[in-house]
Formats: C-alpha cells, sequence, structure tokens
C-alpha cells in the first residue's frame, strides 16, 4: 500500500511537470496577450487541480492494470502449452495463433467503442450534420475499422512480415476512396482514424503488440512489437469512407 502511494504522488508530481507548460501557455495569453482577466478562475483553478488529479490516477492504472493485462494475455495466448495439446509438435505457423487474431478484433472493438473522444467526436459530427451523419452508425464503422486493423496488425507480427508494405497498401486504398466519397465524409474520416489513437486504445494495443513480440520465437520486441497503432489508425479511415460510400449507394438505389 505504501508503495502504490508512492507511485502516486511520484505520478502526481510528474504530471503536474507536464501540464505547467499548457497551464502558462493559456494563462500567458490571457493575461499578457488579449489583457483580459479570466471569469470564474476560481471555478476554471479547480478543475485544472481535477485534470491533473484524473490523469494521475489515469497513469497509476495503465501502470497497474492495462499494460499488464494486455501483456498477459498476449503471452498466454501464445503459450506453447496453450497453442498445441500434450504430444503435439510445436510448429509456430501463422495459422496456429487464429485465437490471437480473434483476441485482436475483439479488443480493438471494445476499446474503440469505450473511446471517449470517438464518442465526443460522433456526437458532434451527429449534431453538425443535422442527424445526417448518426453517431452509432460512425462509432460502428471506425470500430470495426480498428478491429480488422489490430487483428491484420497481430497476423503481422505473428507472421515477421515487414509494416510498411501493409501501411503503403492501405493508404493506396484510402486515397482511391477518397476520390469516390462523398466530401461531406472525407474530414471525419480522416479525423476518425486520429480519435482512436487516444487514453484507452494506445495502451491496450501497445501493451498487446509488444507482449506478443517478446513471447513469438524470432520475433524482436524493437522492431516487431510496434506498429498496432499504425494499424489502428488507417483502417478507420477505410471502413469510415466505405460506410459512407454505401449510405450514399442506398440513397441512390432508393431514390431510382
Amino acid at each position: 500500500m505504501t508503495a502504490l502511494l508512492l507511485e502516486i504522488f511520484d505520478t502526481f508530481r510528474n504530471t503536474l511537470d507536464d501540464v505547467a507548460p499548457i497551464i502558462g501557455t493559456l494563462f500567458f495569453f490571457q493575461y499578457v496577450v488579449l489583457k483580459k482577466p479570466l471569469a470564474n478562475l476560481e471555478k476554471i483553478l479547480v478543475s485544472l487541480l481535477m485534470v491533473v488529479v484524473g490523469l494521475t490516477l489515469f497513469l497509476v492504472g495503465l501502470q497497474e492494470a492495462i499494460f499488464p493485462l494486455g501483456d498477459a494475455m498476449a503471452r498466454q495466448l501464445t503459450d506453447p502449452a496453450f497453442l498445441y495439446p500434450a504430444g503435439q509438435t510445436p510448429t509456430y505457423l501463422w495459422d496456429d495463433y487464429l485465437w490471437v487474431y480473434a483476441f485482436g478484433f475483439a479488443i480493438g472493438f471494445a476499446t474503440t467503442i469505450a473511446e471517449p473522444a470517438l464518442i465526443a467526436v460522433a456526437l458532434k459530427a451527429e449534431e453538425i450534420s443535422g442527424g445526417a451523419i448518426a453517431a452509432f452508425g460512425l462509432r460502428m464503422a471506425v470500430a470495426a475499422g480498428v478491429a480488422i486493423g489490430v487483428s491484420l496488425g497481430c497476423f503481422r507480427i505473428v507472421s515477421g512480415t515487414t509494416l510498411w508494405t501493409y501501411i503503403v497498401v492501405a493508404y493506396v486504398v484510402v486515397l482511391l476512396q477518397t476520390m469516390r466519397a462523398p466530401k461531406m465524409i472525407i474530414p471525419l474520416a480522416f479525423d476518425s482514424g486520429g480519435v482512436t489513437t487516444s487514453t484507452v486504445t494506445v495502451p491496450l494495443l501497445a501493451a498487446l503488440g509488444l507482449g506478443l513480440a517478446s513471447t513469438i520465437p524470432g520475433r524482436s520486441p524493437v522492431i516487431d512489437g510496434f506498429g498496432l497503432i499504425a494499424f489502428a489508425s488507417v483502417f478507420p479511415i477505410m471502413t469510415v469512407l466505405a460506410y459512407a460510400q454505401f449510405s450514399a449507394w442506398q440513397i441512390r438505389r432508393q431514390s431510382r
């Protein structure tokens, strides 16, 4: 218990150091550049303290729960005792890790649905578009993209293939989709790729990738362990553009 309290205190101090430049910049522009006092200064200061406390607890939670869980799941799913029944010779082929791909798909979908940044963007998109863009449909499209991307990223780690091949091909597909997609959805689709790499998704994917690369024979955590976040960024763009193109096709079909 004492060790945990010391870790919380150290994290709080480090978080305060990290947030201080942001707060200093905001106050500098408010009082020096704009030369106007802040309304509800006391409320703002209390809210800033809450931000620092929240970030502190979040970071401690990552270290104590999310990272160990992601690493543990990767190690258990790639354990030869789990993959190969007693007496079976381990082959370590890509198709021996089907449960890893399934877990990557499920965890990618689940973390994205729970991502606060995506929820905020989806609600704003629905509000500004007057309901033309459904918040639920957008979240589902983004979550499906992340799920596919993470599952494919796990396959890349298992198979040991190069990262740039997947990313180049994915962005070529995105560019081709962009030429045909409705103009209204294009900026939102590209933003959707960014909001997936936020507070909930990134820590778990980083732990999963490093855990896989550490346990699969012949893989390097430095070379192969990273890259899942790149998959989680590009594939939602593809699925959101595809969702918009499918919706536009349905509307044209109904009008005919």
